[in-house]
């Protein structure tokens, strides 16, 4: 423990008798310093003790120090003897090695003459063998030493291609002529190579293979083990899946089998193709080229992608160094008379299908497609017929037909999108955007033109004439559809045909065709507006109808119990519902548009109406109520222009019923004072009261 002299003297005050630490003892200093004499006495002694140890404990350290450095010097000293010694001898040893390498050139030299010198010998003693007639050697004779014979057969035929044709023509006339040793000598080996592929001898086969390396005939063993591969592989009736299985196979034997796998690998690829796969796409397209389009197109897209499928799965094995050209132009070779007019058949096929939806379609309907003007007299007459109530030739009655359907537009954008699949995969990338634009001209022709066009022409030949009765408006339920269907034409175009075109100069293009044809819509639908008058023609039948002049001069001032009149409820009723039908058959802007002229000519109408009667007081109140009613209504167009005017028009007819000593001040109110003082005259006219001097002369 750490020493605490404070703790150590109080220890030593609590052991000494007297001390004055323990208790009931007298406290003796005498005793307590000569006990603290006594142990600083006998702490000295202790301290020179320790001195001492301390010194002799030194001087043995210093000694063993000399003798440990001693030791180290005799050790270094050792070490470098060792040292040169090691390189005494690794000098000789280099100086032995030099000597044995030289010995060994020697040797070498010696010795590979005598080695070409004995395999001469040995090929001459074969050749003359040959020229005998009669061969006698064990490795001729000897089955099992075929790989011996055929290794001599082939060096005597590189010998044999080195002499001059005459002597070599001699020398094939002999009996026994090497060549045809040599021929037959192959064709046993190619023999025992298809024998050892039958066996699944990995090993022979092997043996084999590399001996007939070297031979013409080795290629011809490649062909006989693509055929022995191909034999049972092909059973079932997905043929891409069993050449992916076959070749997966294959790829792990090839390499236990041949010195170059790639090659053979690669040849077995190209067999497959060029034999299995266009044979069966052969059968597969042909039956269906020239009677049925459409499963023309639909196989032809399916082979080639399973094709495509398989070439990505064979990418994952070694064939070489550019397998990518290698495959394509496989793929190529096998589709290349389908592909050059694939979009003359899309087309073809395209145009037919589009053309029977839409004939199927209004044959439902039994209806039968007119031509229908869009300029000119025809269009000119029908503008005159409906502003000016003219007859100049009834309007087409549709009979409540929108001739639009969900079902006949989600056929055709079905049949474009597979078509725009099928051009993305079937299409050249160079000839790509070009089919693209082509695919998307049919849709716009069939979908836009001769389905919605004509749907909107015939819309607008059905508007009635603004003085027809119970005229039912069906042109804002093709509006609507109209704008349904064009959604979904606008998100096709952005999902399938942007990708295909979007880096290409037919983006600008299409987007300038889709630009044309809204605006021709945009065009009709703004003739459609013309329907506005249709609906203030039904307000007029209303009002004339159902409005009354007792309404606002009652005969009995004091018996009025009608907070408004039956003529403005029905008004009112019939507005909100052509509101909520505009609603529900616009969007965006053109919903504030249609509805801000609406609301501008319901206001006319009713200022207009409203000026045709005279008022008492109880009938002023009356018409208050009904402007009143009114503005409620123009609420619902959530218009703020709507609004205003029939605030306006609802401070016009509050001069009705104002007192005459209050005229002027109601005339200078906030929403009167910017009017017109005629329009203002006007209404106070309509006084029954007007003609008294006391009101002419307030109102002056």
């Amino acid at each position: 423990e750490p020493f605490v002299a404070d703790e150590y003297i109080e220890r030593l005050a609590w052991r000494t008798p007297g001390g004055g630490s323990r208790g009931g003892e007298a406290f003796d200093p005498k005793r307590l310093l000569e006990e603290f004499v006594n142990h600083i006495q006998e702490l000295q002694v202790m301290d020179e003790r320790i001195q001492r140890k301390v010194e002799k404990l030194e001087q043995q350290c210093q000694k063993e120090a000399k003798e440990f450095a001693k030791k180290v010097q005799e050790l270094q000293k050792s070490n470098q003897v060792a040292f040169q010694h090691f390189q005494e001898l690794d000098e000789h040893i280099s100086y032995v090695a030099t000597k044995v390498c030289h010995l060994g050139d020697q040797l070498e030299g010696v010795n590979t003459p005598r080695q070409r010198a004995v395999e001469a010998q040995k090929l001459m003693k074969y050749f003359n063998e040959f020229l005998d007639g009669e061969l006698k050697s064990d490795v001729f004779t000897n089955s099992e030493k075929i790989k011996e014979a055929a290794d001599i057969i082939q060096k005597l035929h590189l010998i044999a291609q080195e002499l001059p044709f005459d002597s070599l023509m001699d020398f094939c006339c002999y009996p026994f002529s090497f060549l045809g040793k040599y021929h037959d000598l192959e064709c046993q080996l190619i023999q025992e190579f298809t024998s050892a592929q039958r066996r699944g001898e990995i090993s022979r086969m092997r043996e084999v293979a590399a001996v007939l390396l070297h031979f013409k005939g080795y290629s011809h063993c490649v062909d006989v083990y693509i055929k022995q591969c191909q034999e049972g592989a092909f059973l079932r009736n997905d043929v891409f899946e069993d050449a992916a299985i076959l070749c997966q196979r294959v790829n792990k034997q090839v390499g236990e089998v041949f010195s170059n796998p790639e090659t053979v690998l690669a040849k077995l690829i190209q067999n497959i193709f060029e034999v299995k796969l266009q044979s069966y796409v052969k059968d597969q397209l042909e039956e269906h080229r020239k009677s049925d389009a459409e499963q023309y197109l639909k196989n032809l897209y399916d082979l080639y992608t399973r094709t495509t499928n398989l070439s990505s799965k064979l990418m994952e094995f070694n064939l070489g160094t550019d397998k990518q050209t290698f495959l394509s132009k496989l793929i190529k070779s096998i589709f290349i008379s389908y592909l050059e007019n694939y979009i003359e058949v899309e087309i073809g096929y395209l145009k037919s299908r589009s053309a029977m939806i839409l004939q199927r379609y209004y044959d439902s309907k039994n209806h039968q497609k007119r031509s229908i003007g869009t300029g000119g007299i025809q269009d000119l007459k029908e503008r005159i017929r409906q502003r000016t109530n003219l007859p100049l030739g009834p309007s087409i009655d549709t009979h409540g037909e929108t001739f639009l359907s969900q079902e006949v537009v989600v056929n055709l954008l079905q049949e474009t999108k597979q078509a725009f699949e099928r051009c993305h995969r079937l299409s050249d990338p160079s000839d790509l955007p070009k089919n693209a634009f082509r695919i998307f001209s049919m849709l716009v022709e069939f979908l836009c033109t001769e389905h919605i066009d004509y749907a909107l022409e015939t819309g607008l030949a059905g508007i009635p004439s603004s003085d027809s009765k119970n005229a039912n408006l069906y042109f804002l339920d093709v509006v609507h559809q109209a704008n349904t269907i064009f959604h979904l034409f606008d998100k096709q175009f952005n999902d399938h045909l942007m990708p295909l075109i979007s880096s290409s100069p037919k983006l600008s293009e299409c987007l300038q065709k889709k630009k044309d044809i809204i605006e021709q819509m945009e065009v009709k639908l703004d003739m459609g507006i013309d329907t506005l008058n249709c609906m203030i023609g039904q307000m007029k039948h209303i009002l004339a109808a159902e409005q009354k002049k007792t309404d606002f001069k009652p005969e009995d001032e004091n018996n009025v119990l009608i907070q408004y009149t039956n003529a403005c409820v029905k008004v009112c009723a019939y507005v909100r519902k052509q509101v909520e039908k505009i609603r529900n058959s616009m969007d965006g802007k053109n919903v504030d548009t249609v509805l801000m002229e609406l609301g501008v000519r319901f206001h006319r109408l009713i200022y207009e109406h409203l000026q045709q009667y005279s008022y008492s007081c109880m009938g002023g109140m009356l018409a208050i109520c009904d402007v009143a009613e009114y503005r409620k209504c123009a609420k619902d167009f959530k218009i703020v222009l709507v609004l205003q005017l029939f605030d306006t028009l609802h401070a016009l007819c509050n001069l009705l019923v104002v007192a005459p000593d209050n005229l002027k001040q109601v005339c200078s109110g906030e929403q009167l004072a910017n009017l017109d003082k005629n329009i203002l005259h006007s209404f106070v006219q309509l006084r029954v009261d007007y003609r008294s001097a006391r009101l002419a002369r307030h109102f002056s």
